[in-house]
């Protein structure tokens, strides 16, 4: 998800990527449950006191600090799985790979999916043109072998979100206003103050309809020729996902009265996917895309007497970012309410039937989903994680009832329809319990307001917060590790977590740099209901003590990062993180990837390998089977300072007067052939 640091005492420029985030990461959660800051703090603060200080200072009567420094770096530097030279960290127009790499660009926003697609003219965009070309704000991307060739496959890329101002021609524009705070004028040396920013023109129909064309995903078919990766224009499988594809609604909520509309009374059909942020690739070879901040799409009001308006706002619909509620009726929740209830889920797509409907699998749950990552547990059933990502909500993971059968596709193809869905609770002593979010159990009760599961899914927020489950700051994209049985949960920030919502001794009571929890499945088992946790990595500078972070003695000034996002375990089980948030004035770098140890005496050591253009943030990512490819997406470039489509702050990737700034894919190789890092 795109993320920017907010800083409400400070005059500053906001983009208008910065306002958006603004309205749609507001924080619903209003429950009591215990923070995961809460937890930490009373977990780690005794343990560090214990183990960490006293040692030390029983071991510097004898040893010296600079010594135990020095040998602490020795080791990580030896021990490190990582043999790649770092790229240093800066701000400029382009992007940056680990020397001995290739970062090749693969596919850009307008690129053709398609052999008859048009050639992308920016300044002639149709919906019939964008819809069969590559979408805009590529974020998740998955490979899938075909027969088995890992130079030859499916890429599948989800479309995020789109940026109206850099994406359209004489469409914004950069005007002064009064800078304001608690509804008067900011005063400097007596005059008011004002700031520049970009604001947007008069919407149309056609521009909408080019935005619901740009949104959803692709499925591409790419070979490697000559050691370099190329689409395949003529594949069989290619297929753009826009908000005119129909989707099936399946699972224990499809038909539910809350799913039915006036277009389709059954409840069990619905057009599009939105906001798709993270996502996954299943072992039976299906794409799986997860819908995240559904509430920008829809405008209008719902009075507050409405039985939809409690768990809207759980939700933050209306959001009102998006002016798609003015052309089309279902985005306006004051003419078809429930509209907005098929949206936030996990989404299933067979890529190997182009004409196949995919499926919103509501088993899954309904939140603003950040990824579906799964791994085959050793019984055979299959677990999915999920982050749910705002401040101050959960983490999920759920587990099917049948079983993966390796030897026929067809029976896996709706394992997602059945299963158990469970929110996770954190307890100060390092265990956590996955509670089970099931109709009839606890207070999951009719009499508790939850009337069927059905109606506890479209309400999982609700039945999370009735459970208990621990509040966290901003759980992103969650990753089981198959080698070691461990579970990585990506925590971008929580900036707006204040001191008085916290313990006293609380070591970071406003998060903005974020940190990346450890989950460790009891014996390797991801069914398990019963895990522990511990804190990988507290992010930010480590140069500042107030700052708190955590990285190894032997990360450098170009290894630490903020805002971990996304990320991916290799085929050696080694962990990269990319980034979301960082920018000259946080950290004095742009968003990148980072690879991470996380096992040994190296532990916590982290380098840099990839770093973006300016304005941009690093998704992804992904490697083939054979792990000589990592593909790495690029969103939002250009994204910084009074940027609009004539005066982008880059004009990355083609660098052309003629050319805008263009979202794309990267494709990463190492130079003479060989494993990624």
């Amino acid at each position: 998800m795109d993320n920017h640091l907010d800083h409400a005492d400070e005059t500053e420029f906001k983009t208008l990527t910065d306002r958006r985030e603004e309205l749609e990461d507001v924080g619903q959660n209003c429950s009591t449950n215990p923070t995961m800051g809460d937890i930490i703090h009373r977990r780690f603060s005794r343990r560090a006191f214990i183990g960490g200080s006293l040692a030390v200072s029983a071991i510097s009567t004898t040893v010296s600090p600079l010594a135990i420094l020095t040998a602490d770096e020795a080791r990580a530097e030896t021990l490190s799985a990582f043999d790649f030279k770092e790229v240093e960290v800066g701000i400029d127009q382009t992007h940056h790979v680990a020397e001995g790499y290739d970062a090749d660009i693969l596919l850009r926003w307008g690129d053709k999916v398609f052999a008859d697609s048009p050639e992308f003219d920016p300044l002639k965009q149709t919906p019939a043109t964008q819809a069969k070309q590559f979408g805009y704000n590529n974020d998740y991307i998955g490979f899938i072998p075909l027969e088995g060739n890992p130079d030859h496959g499916l890429l599948v890329v989800n479309h995020e979100y789109t940026n109206a101002e850099i994406m359209f021609p004489n469409f914004a524009s950069v005007v002064k206003e009064k800078v304001m705070k608690d509804g008067k004028p900011v005063l400097k040396d007596g005059k008011e103050v004002e700031e520049e920013k970009v604001v947007l023109g008069e919407y149309t129909r056609e521009l909408v309809d080019i935005e619901m064309a740009a949104h959803g995903g692709t499925v591409i078919e790419i070979r490697k020729v000559d050691g370099k990766w190329q689409p395949v224009l003529d594949g069989k499988y290619n297929r753009r996902i826009t908000l005119d594809t129909e989707m099936q609604i399946s699972g224990p909520a499809a038909g539910h009265e809350r799913m039915k509309t006036p277009s389709d009374p059954t409840g069990t059909k619905v057009f599009g996917t939105v906001n798709n942020c993270a996502g996954g690739v299943t072992a039976w070879g299906t794409y799986v895309m997860a819908e995240e901040n559904i509430n920008g799409y829809f405008g209008g009001e719902m009075a507050e007497n409405h039985p939809e308006h409690a768990q809207m706002k759980r939700m933050g619909i209306p959001g009102g970012q998006y002016e798609w509620s003015k052309f089309h009726d279902r985005f306006d929740v004051s003419k078809e309410p429930n509209e907005a209830n098929r949206f936030g889920w996990i989404v299933e797509v067979d890529v190997m039937d182009p004409t196949s409907v995919p499926k919103k699998r509501t088993a899954l749950g309904r939140c603003k989903h950040e990824g579906a990552e799964s791994v085959v547990n050793k019984d055979g059933r299959v677990v999915f994680y999920c982050g749910d990502d705002e401040r101050f909500d959960y983490v999920y993971k759920f587990v099917t009832a049948g079983k993966f059968n390796p030897n026929d596709r067809s029976a896996n193809i709706d394992l997602l329809d059945e299963g158990t869905l469970y929110v996770a609770k954190f307890d100060e002593d390092g265990t956590l319990e996955w509670l089970p979010l099931v109709h009839g159990q606890g207070p999951l009760t009719t009499e508790k307001g939850f009337a069927s599961q059905a109606d506890l899914l479209i309400n999982t927020r609700f039945a999370a917060d009735a459970l208990g489950a621990t509040k966290m700051d901003r759980p992103e994209d969650v990753q089981p590790n198959v080698k070691t049985g461990k579970v990585y949960v990506m925590l971008t920030n929580n900036t707006k977590r204040k001191a008085d919502q916290i313990d006293a001794v609380n070591p970071r009571p406003e998060n903005a740099f974020g940190h990346i929890v450890e989950i460790s499945e009891t014996d390797g088992d991801f069914t398990s209901t019963k895990s522990k946790w511990d804190i990988l990595l507290k992010c930010g500078d480590p140069s500042l003590a107030e700052v708190g972070a955590s990285f190894s003695t032997a990360t450098t000034k170009n290894g630490w990062f903020g805002m971990p996002d996304n990320c991916a375990i290799d085929a050696e089980g080694r962990l990269w993180v990319s980034t979301d948030g960082n920018n000259e004035k946080d950290t004095g770098r742009t968003d990148g990837i980072w690879a991470i140890d996380t096992e040994g005496d190296a532990r916590g050591t982290s380098k840099l390998f990839f770093r973006v253009p300016v304005g941009a943030e690093m998704c992804g990512p992904s490697f083939n089977p054979t792990g000589d490819t990592f593909f790495l997406a690029v969103q939002h470039p250009g994204d910084a300072g009074l940027a609009t489509f004539e005066n982008p702050a880059t004009r990355w990737p083609d660098f052309k007067d003629d050319m805008p700034v263009r979202p794309a894919v990267v494709a990463v190789t190492k130079q003479g052939g060989g494993r990624i890092g």
